[in-house]
């Protein structure tokens, strides 16, 4: 197959995206005006016959004081993995990233490596020897992703650390989704463990009402937002980053980000932000009063979601980013307790991968970084 490679219209990108069953929220060509501090640029592949075949979204980060650039492509791009000929589409884009002054190139190829069923999870915390997911027997493995991973060290690109310390935004090797295809909804809800089935009734037991919010109502997440902030010891990002995402998705796709909020006697308790690209829908950002807890809003706002989702015809519900830690005392562990929960599956990709393409600037990088 002959493949060209070259710079596309935002509407090409975008066509090509829709034209899919899903991708990545960060491949869309509108995640570029949410992430303003990088220079952006639209890739697409081409067949002999011209017809588009691989679209990718790079974003671009300049070096302090000189007109290097990192070249990162969040989740992507999205082409076609398996194919034997990888060569023959990572070759050309570096070739470009190279001519359009990039030093290096980050990318997070979208191929998952590992699921592990909420069975296989349970069992693995309730063992004392089983400190992390990947000492856990998978439920299922993808033999090709191994080839994916065999093929980009031969070419000469290096695997990311483990959640490393990316230049920026690194975005999670593991997550923890809810398939729904061919399942129904009273499937979906037999498959939450008691606790979380009880909580749902509870909450509704209580009053607790779902519903979704409007740009206007943001700022009501953001008051959310920083109270969970203080308290899980975060950087909160600034309600204009969120109503800055709020306009230009939507404006790319009048369904592409929907804001939720949990109440009780007229309060605002919890509140979620929802993605959607195709069939895939995220849980992307979360927030909490200290207030309220006992009636378990976050849980009857998730099944909503969860629900609203399902009506879409979403064939996966993505809670993103866990830690692989199955240990009790880390941190981390309460995150992928709340999860399991919901009967889902930790999903493993096979992470983010870097290509020095001027290897003193990548080192000086990778120092830098480490400094930080």
């Amino acid at each position: 197959m002959t493949l060209t490679l070259r710079t596309i219209s935002r509407e090409q990108h975008l066509a090509y995206i829709q034209s899919l069953p899903s991708a990545s929220h960060c491949q869309v060509p509108a995640w570029a005006d949410v992430k303003t501090e990088w220079r952006s640029e639209n890739l697409g592949w081409f067949d002999k016959s011209g017809e588009i075949v691989g679209a990718a979204l790079v974003l671009y980060r300049q070096l302090p004081k000189i007109k290097r650039y990192l070249a990162y492509l969040p989740e992507g791009p999205v082409i076609n993995w398996y194919a034997p000929n990888l060569n023959d589409w990572l070759q050309p884009m570096l070739a470009h990233l190279k001519q359009q002054g990039a030093f290096s190139v980050k990318m997070g190829p979208p191929v998952v490596i590992r699921r592990w069923d909420a069975a296989a999870i349970k069992s693995g915390i309730q063992d004392p020897d089983v400190k992390r997911l990947r000492d856990v027997e998978a439920t299922h493995i993808e033999p090709r992703a191994f080839e994916v991973a065999d093929r980009l060290r031969k070419m000469g690109w290096q695997q990311g650390e483990d959640g490393g310390a990316g230049f920026g935004d690194v975005q999670p090797r593991y997550v923890f989704q809810v398939p729904l295809a061919n399942r129904s909804l009273e499937d979906v809800l037999k498959g939450f463990n008691q606790l979380w089935r009880r909580n749902i009734k509870k909450a509704e037991k209580a009053g607790v009402e779902v519903v979704q919010g409007s740009y206007e109502d943001l700022a009501e997440w953001q008051r959310l937002y920083e109270i969970t902030a203080v308290r899980d010891h975060f950087r909160p990002r600034p309600l204009s980053y969120f109503q800055r995402m709020w306009t230009v998705l939507n404006s790319e796709d009048p369904n592409r980000m929907r804001l939720y909020f949990a109440r009780h006697n007229g309060v605002n308790l919890s509140a979620a932000t929802m993605l959607v690209v195709g069939g895939h829908v995220w849980y992307s950002y979360g927030a909490s009063d200290n207030i309220g807890r006992e009636v378990r809003p976050s849980n009857a706002m998730q099944w909503r979601m969860l629900r609203d989702s399902y009506a879409m015809g979403a064939t996966v519900y993505d809670l993103r980013g866990i830690s692989d830690s199955l240990d009790e005392t880390d941190h981390l562990f309460g995150l992928i307790q709340f999860k399991v929960g919901t009967g889902g599956e930790a999903v493993e990709y096979v992470g983010e991968w870097d290509f020095p393409l001027n290897k003193l600037l990548h080192k000086a990088l990778d120092m830098y970084m480490s400094r930080r």
